[in-house]
């Protein structure tokens, strides 16, 4: 699957997301684009999975009409430190994710 890393996340996360083909909001030179831009952008690009620690982004955007999913990676922070021991659990999930949908991975 194609995934992209937030900005919020460290970008090494990336290297721990094993099997699909993932890279940060800042390699694809979208720093800084608003939510709803970046979500049209991955979209128009072939993204299927936008990996965030912003917990609100699924009360700030309509998420259903997508053709993407989002995860929420909601550890004690969003350093690498903190979010890393959650790969396995969002390798486990990303086979099941359905466009459209938000899954949230807590600690």
């Amino acid at each position: 699957m194609r995934l992209l890393l937030d900005e919020c996340l460290d970008w090494r996360l990336s290297r721990a997301i094993a099997g699909h083909d993932c890279t940060s909001v800042a390699r694809m030179g979208w720093s800084g684009i608003k939510n709803g831009r970046l979500l049209a952008l991955m979209e128009a690009e072939g993204f299927e999975v936008f990996i965030t620690g912003d917990r609100n982004l699924q009360f700030q955007q309509h998420l259903p009409v997508l053709r993407i999913a989002v995860v929420v990676l909601a550890g004690g922070s969003t350093k690498l430190d903190a979010t890393l021991p959650l790969v396995p659990r969002l390798l486990a999930l990303i086979p099941t994710l359905q466009p459209g949908t938000v899954a949230v991975i807590a600690e």
